[in-house]
């Protein structure tokens, strides 16, 4: 369940928010989820997909500044051969950091607190914010 606290985004087609799990021990993850259902890509209607990259962008901005990482990656899995794992359309933007080892260690999670997740949100929601200011 998505907490009000979560959320960093929202408009009529898309919601971001920071995942309640912290994947290879890296709290502050953003997901993009459309908020109406569809299982996978295969399912995703133009509209949604296309809003979907361009709030990927905007949030991927968002992550580079505030977080002060070095990249950001998009990952998005379709089936379970692809280990998909929540049966709803969902993109991650992980924040990477050079030698982060972030690959050899996506098998490895913990669920975070509202509280730990706060300070994740307030900084991606006050730079989205700005972002659409200018």
């Amino acid at each position: 369940m998505i907490r009000r606290s979560d959320i960093v985004f929202q408009d009529d087609l898309v919601t971001v928010f920071i995942g309640s799990f912290s994947v290879a021990n890296k709290p502050g993850q953003p997901i993009i989820v459309p908020n109406k259902h569809y299982e996978n890509l295969y399912e995703l209607p133009d509209a949604e997909a296309k809003r979907i990259m361009l709030v990927s962008r905007t949030v991927a901005r968002a992550i580079k500044k505030s977080y002060k990482c070095d990249g950001v990656m998009v990952r998005q899995n379709n089936e379970p051969a692809s280990s998909q794992h929540a049966f709803h359309y969902h993109m991650h933007l992980f924040p990477r950091y050079t030698d982060d080892e972030l690959d050899a260690n996506m098998g490895v999670s913990r669920r975070t607190t509202p509280e730990e997740r706060l300070p994740y949100a307030t900084r991606l929601r006050d730079e989205i914010q700005k972002a659409h200011a200018r």
